[in-house]
């Protein structure tokens, strides 16, 4: 009998506690053509599934990782949670860029990153810096195929991931539904699920580098 060759695909996960990472980690396991996730993580998820393995990790000192074909990055902090710009970079840059690389050692041909709308490596802007710095450097690495993700506000249920409202989003997210018909596609509010379905279409048949706007990405563009 021979192997279906779409359902030997296994992945790696980093920040399945996340918004957007919680949603991967659903479409993951419900993708017949996955075989096994891991997710690296500081704690782990109260949730049991047979493909699913999760791995407490340090990420300044990352294990070996097992042989996986793709990864998703969706590790992210904010400066207010974070408390410093050090610890903010430690997150959004440094923990994703080692995991990017301990991947690829591991064999994984494609990424995925979730960044943000406005990323620049030239900006003045802190937050859009060291946004636009990752996805810079994570271009040098040798991957066959690289999805970046920039989306505006999220939408999702922050509290049912024991997560605070970051700073200004609830505002925002009530401005935008009021005028949504008049914001441009790329400022709207956009939902975690539509993010993760979007890279999880595009990630495991990707060549070379690719940026999704956020506009692009909503299924729901009305």
């Amino acid at each position: 009998m021979v192997r279906d060759p779409l359902g030997s695909r296994s992945v790696l996960l980093a920040g399945a506690t996340g918004l957007v990472g919680r949603e991967l980690l659903d479409g993951l396991l419900a993708d017949n053509a996955v075989r096994e996730v891991h997710t690296l993580s500081r704690r782990e998820l109260p949730l049991r599934h047979p493909k699913l393995a999760q791995h407490k990790v340090d990420f300044a000192a990352l294990p070996s990782l097992p042989p996986v074909d793709e990864a998703y990055l969706a590790l992210g902090t904010t400066i207010k949670v974070a408390g410093s710009q050090a610890a903010f970079r430690a997150v959004d840059y440094d923990a994703n860029l080692a995991v990017a690389r301990a991947a690829r050692a591991a064999g994984a041909r494609r990424l995925g990153l979730v960044s943000a709308m406005g990323a620049d490596a030239a900006s003045s802007l802190f937050y859009n810096r060291v946004k636009g710095e990752l996805e810079t450097v994570l271009a040098t690495l040798d991957y066959e195929g690289r999805v970046i993700a920039r989306p505006s506000f999220l939408t999702g249920n922050r509290a049912a991931l024991g997560q605070p409202e970051r700073s200004g989003e609830g505002l925002a997210l009530k401005v935008s539904t009021v005028l949504r018909p008049l914001i441009p596609a790329n400022y709207r509010s956009i939902a975690a699920s539509d993010v993760a379905a979007a890279l999880l279409r595009t990630v495991p048949t990707a060549k070379g580098g690719q940026v999704l706007l956020s506009g692009a990405m909503q299924r729901n563009a009305g």
